[in-house]
């Protein structure tokens, strides 16, 4: 099994020393020193409180590179979640009673491009997401995953096989919208293509 390279930060010394050494102990880790990041598969963000600054670290990590968390951390409010996934956290676990165990499975499960949350964690996350929906998104005829309705409509006949003639008839729209709704997705999501498209909406699972 190809071994997980982790890179750990910490807003303390001491937590940064003893998780690098636990790690290092494991066979399936390899930790990756900070400079050369770039080559991690995952990252470990430990710290006891998410206070502003710890929150601005994290930003700046996750604007460095794009690799999953694990945040390990102390008293979670609900406030700052929405932000912490925003970060490309995967995984959260409780810093004063986590295991080695579960550090581990949740880098691996993180490595895997799985996601790792406490029950209560993922239950106040749930609540900000359908808080989101409901006064920000819906109200601008939005979903969570960007799109409008007219949009989803069009990438949902694409993947059906249909072409941009048949879209118009069936959605009564000249071609000329249609092609307007599918320039319009792939220029504001930044995707490559119609394929690239549909990719996307099915990964955010609206089609």
């Amino acid at each position: 099994m190809a071994r997980v390279r982790v890179v750990v930060h910490s807003t303390d010394p001491m937590t940064y020393v003893g998780l690098t050494s636990y790690l290092k102990s494991r066979p399936e880790m390899v930790i990756v020193d900070k400079q050369d990041a770039g080559q991690a598969d995952v990252a470990v963000f430990s710290t006891e409180r998410l206070t502003s600054e710890a929150m601005n670290r994290l930003r700046a990590l996750a604007a460095e590179r794009t690799v999953p968390t694990v945040l390990m951390a102390g008293a979670l409010t609900e406030a700052p979640l929405l932000a912490v996934v925003e970060c490309g956290v995967v995984a959260i676990l409780p810093r004063s009673a986590v295991t080695g165990e579960q550090l581990v499975d949740s880098i691996m499960a993180a490595a895997a491009g799985n996601g790792v949350m406490p029950r209560d964690i993922l239950g106040k996350l749930l609540k900000r997401v359908e808080m989101l929906q409901r006064e920000v998104l819906a109200p601008n005829g939005l979903n969570v995953a960007g799109l409008e309705p007219r949009e989803v409509d069009v990438l949902r006949l694409i993947a059906e096989g249909w072409g941009t003639d048949e879209i118009a008839k069936e959605l009564q729209y000249s071609e000329r919208t249609v092609k307007n709704v599918i320039y319009n997705v792939t220029n504001r999501l930044k995707l490559r293509n119609r394929a690239h498209a549909v990719a996307y909406a099915l990964r955010a699972g609206v089609i």
